[in-house]
């Protein structure tokens, strides 16, 4: 392969480590489908053996192809018997079969344990796997009744291309995340510091006389390792000691976990001044009030709620509100704003594939592949 690369482009100096690892790459990628490599190959490499050779590598192309690209109008090449059409209604009947099954899926599972979907490969088989299962979603989708009905039906599409691709599919759900949103590093420290705190206190306790089997056992494990023995006449001052360096790895630890927040701080602060500077002013100048108080009794809310709004109220208008409204009377009302299809599909197609996505778990790349 070197020595037919090197004649075909001798301007061009690669290794044939590089250029084995450049084919595999592309190969696993799915850059190209069986028929595009197939077409490159014959015109890089004309021979007189070419037609035997398309002849041989057409049974498998068909294998590979035509079970998608029978979904998408793409001509394939099939034998005489019929028995790529028959391959190719099976597969499309079980690409239909999957898509119901997600979809009813999606539509019994709350948005909060929804699985995780996966980002995919932007590969021709991927996209023409998405392309087939569009035509499948008009039923789905004009007998939906509101927006949330069709995320669920958009979910579950997604949900199937997944499934029929073979990509790895979370199915702990994401109800877990608010607990993932803290770094492992601090879970330890702070694991580390309650348990040396707590080897503290027992050590407190043997040097103050309490000589019960729990404490004693403790301190011969505080102690595992090193040639200090409890029987030894300066064991107050090992025990001192060793109560000192724990003190220290504990101010360490928990020097180390606010300098992380003080930064942590400081990053959301500045992310705050340049999306919205008074939420930013407002948060630093109220104290954060916590809800771990008494709730408010619902009798007590409803009746002042309704002291304020049942009650009729005429305002004094004063001389200046005459004023405004004479100067106001000449400008011309804005138009009603209206959304339409076109403005959500642009809206869509500008936005990032692979953006974090919002409750709903449904990344912009499947919107515009179902939508557009």
């Amino acid at each position: 392969m070197h020595r037919l690369f090197a004649e075909l482009e001798p301007s061009v100096t690669v290794t044939e480590q590089n250029l084995a690892d450049r084919v595999r790459y592309i190969l696993r990628s799915n850059t190209f489908d069986v028929a595009e490599l197939e077409r490159l190959r014959r015109e890089a490499v004309p021979s007189s053996g070419e037609n035997a050779a398309a002849e041989d590598a057409a049974p498998q192309m068909v294998e590979q192809t035509a079970n998608v690209d029978a979904a998408v109008n793409t001509p394939v090449v099939v034998d005489s018997n019929d028995d790529g059409t028959v391959a190719q209604e099976l597969e499309l009947e079980h690409m239909r079969s999957t898509l119901e099954e997600a979809i009813v899926e999606t539509r019994s599972t709350p948005l909060e344990n929804r699985p995780r979907l996966p980002r995919i490969a932007l590969s021709k088989r991927n996209r023409a796997v998405v392309r087939a299962l569009n035509p499948m979603l008009v039923t789905y989708l004009e007998a939906s009744r509101d927006l949330c009905e069709t995320d669920s039906i958009l979910f579950g599409a997604a949900l199937a291309v997944c499934r029929i691709i073979g990509a790895k599919v979370s199915t702990a759900g994401r109800a877990t995340g608010q607990s993932s949103a803290i770094p492992a590093w601090r879970r330890r420290n702070e694991e580390r510091i309650a348990k040396a705190r707590a080897l503290i206190g027992r050590l407190i306790c043997f040097r103050s006389g309490n000589n019960r089997p729990r404490i004693v056992r403790t301190v011969r494990m505080a102690f595992a390792g090193t040639n200090v023995s409890l029987s030894q006449p300066d064991i107050t001052q090992k025990l001192t000691e060793r109560i000192d360096d724990l003190k220290q790895r504990i101010a360490a630890w928990g020097k180390r976990i606010r300098r992380y927040t003080e930064r942590s701080t400081r990053f959301n602060q500045n992310r705050l001044f340049q999306s919205d500077q008074k939420r930013l002013y407002e948060s630093l100048e109220r104290p954060m009030v916590s809800g771990t108080g008494p709730a408010p009794d619902q009798a007590d809310t409803v009746a002042f709620w309704r002291g304020l709004w049942s009650e009729p109220v005429n305002h004094n208008e004063g001389p200046w509100t005459e004023v405004v409204a004479s100067q106001c009377a000449g400008i011309t009302p804005m138009d009603p704003v209206i959304i339409t299809p076109d403005d959500v599909a642009e809206a869509v197609r500008r936005a990032p594939n692979w953006k974090s996505p919002g409750l709903d778990g449904l990344h912009h790349y499947w919107l515009k592949g179902f939508m557009g």
